[in-house]
């Protein structure tokens, strides 16, 4: 898969953070899915050990969610842990592992946040912009914002606001088990991801891109 190389991953800290504020202009967070024609469907995650970071993308048949593709890249882990800059850490092996897709997926899951994020560039969203592609956060757990616990059963959901802005949505994807986190990457909105992350959920907690993702990433 092609994608252009947007900017260089060697920043500092305060640098990263002045990026995301440029980037996340260019975010487009509500541009609907047409979840009729999407054929392919992919989840990514990364998985760090002994300061190795192995990214893992998986691509799966949409809706039957068979798996017809799994790329996997490695690299020395070049950035701290830092809340918030997630990308910066992630991105250069996520980067290398796209390259090496022969399919291109219609859309990305990513295990991380999109626009729910103080900066508005979450992981979701940061690699949106070089994949120019729809995509999608998926968090297990809450980064920012505000909630009111949704209902027990799968599909309740309840906004996520910060400083008064909803960005995203607590999601319960299983009857009373605890609930994820989904908010627009980019080239998506928020209903419409919801509803592509229920259809890719129909057992586990974690919809099955990103189930497959998180086995294949944690495979050192």
């Amino acid at each position: 898969m092609n994608l252009p190389h947007r900017h260089d991953w060697n920043l500092t800290p305060p640098e990263a953070t002045t990026l995301q504020k440029q980037m996340a202009a260019e975010v487009i967070s509500d541009q609907p899915l047409n979840l009729t024609t999407l054929r392919l469907v992919a989840g990514v995650d990364v998985s760090v050990k002994d300061q190795v970071s192995q990214a893992a993308v998986v691509v799966l048949t949409y809706p039957e969610l068979e798996v017809v593709e799994t790329v996997r890249a490695d690299a020395p882990t070049p950035f701290p842990y830092i809340p918030g800059l997630l990308s910066f850490r992630e991105g250069p092996v996520l980067e290398e592992a796209f390259r090496k897709l022969q399919h291109e997926p219609d859309v990305f899951i990513f295990d991380g946040m999109g626009i729910m994020h103080p900066r508005r560039l979450g992981i979701a969203s940061h690699m949106g912009l070089w994949l120019d592609h729809p995509t999608i956060g998926c968090g297990k757990t809450k980064l920012i914002g505000r909630y009111e616990e949704p209902g027990e059963h799968k599909g309740d959901r309840s906004p996520l606001t910060y400083y008064g802005s909803q960005l995203g949505v607590v999601l319960r994807t299983r009857d009373r088990v605890k609930p994820v986190y989904i908010s627009v990457g980019h080239r998506a909105d928020l209903n419409t991801a919801v509803e592509l992350i229920l259809a890719c959920t129909p057992r586990y907690r974690l919809p099955e891109p990103i189930r497959q993702a998180h086995n294949a990433a944690g495979k050192f």
